[in-house]
């Protein structure tokens, strides 16, 4: 006689606190179809239930956890840098990728090099969530043309100006009025509009102004200055802020204002600065004051960590690099700094 056949069963844990993943046979005789054996009886082996759940769950993928989403900063643009297939060129981008979050700040100073170096780090620049343009300058802005053709309905950060490149709105009733003059010698005929608004170079675009500090998404705010420095006087310029458990990390395009005064407008935010990314501008200074700048942010800011880039200039790199010694970031055109 044929023996037998044998069926799985899960074994129990003695406690009956937890199946184990065992399964020990047992004899179950089970009669083949008439149909296919019409002469004698067979033996099929079954399995216990819950070990063909088993068995599916091995052979079935579980659906496997997505990856923690990458927090780090990309230069996007700069005049230095080693890494091969980009361009260098003056000016300033980065890709901030923060609490979920693809930032774009500022876009460099052509808009084909921007594209091209874009490409070539594999960045899609129609996943970005919004942008922040940190001032009006050429080297930061040119890059929106490119940027426009692929994400043009992006949300654009820019400093709020009376006139400026981003467009603005006034009252209708900004100017001194006359209604004295006869009405062919005044503005409108004497009945201005309620607003006023004014051109920009991208009227496409999708610009907020921002003339205050603003949080723009959980843990990310910008923060505007407004330079009181010969040669700038009065522009208006944003940085960006990002919250981290080790202080704020402070993107600056150009520090136009200064850094010192970025970093006083900061405190709004949180009291202490983890780490600087950006531009100083501190390309044209004295040493002396180089060396001011770079000792009161480590001594009296107590700034951390420090990866100055586009117009922060070559002295400033050297001063910044011995005053913060190993906690000086290199942060050239391709490189990818972690955020804690």
């Amino acid at each position: 006689m044929r023996p037998p056949a044998l069926a799985l069963q899960l074994k129990r844990d003695p406690l009956g606190a937890r199946d184990e993943h065992l399964c020990q046979t047992v004899e179950r005789e089970i009669p083949r179809p008439r149909a296919l054996t019409p002469e004698r009886r067979g033996y099929m082996r079954l399995a216990h239930p819950t070990c063909l759940i088993l068995a599916v769950a091995v052979v079935l993928p579980a659906h496997a956890t997505p990856p923690p989403l990458p927090t780090r900063v990309t230069i996007l643009y700069d005049a230095f840098g080693g890494r091969a297939g980009l361009t260098r060129d003056w000016g300033f981008a980065a890709l901030v990728e923060y609490n979920g979050k693809r930032i774009l700040f500022d876009t460099g100073n052509n808009a084909d090099l921007f594209a091209k170096n874009v490409r070539a780090l594999g960045i899609d620049l129609r996943t970005v969530d919004f942008v922040v343009i940190s001032h009006r300058h050429g080297d930061h802005t040119a890059g929106l043309n490119y940027l426009l053709t692929v994400n043009p309905g992006v949300k654009i950060y820019a400093p709020k100006e009376g006139f400026g490149v981003f467009g603005a709105a006034l009252p209708g009733t900004f100017y001194r009025s006359d209604s004295a003059l006869p009405s062919r010698m005044r503005y409108f005929d004497g009945h201005p509009p309620a607003e006023l608004t004014f051109g920009t170079a991208w009227p496409a675009a999708h610009f907020v102004w921002v003339d205050s500090v603003t949080e723009v998404a959980p843990g990310v705010s910008i923060i505007p200055t407004v330079s009181q420095k010969p040669g700038t006087l009065e522009l208006r310029e944003l940085s960006l802020a990002l919250r981290t458990p080790s202080g704020l990390i402070l993107l600056v395009g150009c520090s136009h204002p200064g850094i010192e005064t970025i970093v006083d407008a900061s405190t709004r935010v949180a009291d202490h600065v983890y780490l600087i990314l950006g531009g100083l501008h501190l390309v044209i200074t004295p040493d002396a004051e180089i060396e001011r700048v770079a000792t009161a942010l480590h001594d009296h800011w107590h700034v951390d960590r420090i990866g100055p880039g586009h117009c922060t200039g070559e002295p400033a790199f050297a001063t910044l690099q011995r005053v913060f010694a190993a906690q000086y970031v290199y942060a050239g055109l391709g490189s990818t700094i972690d955020v804690p």
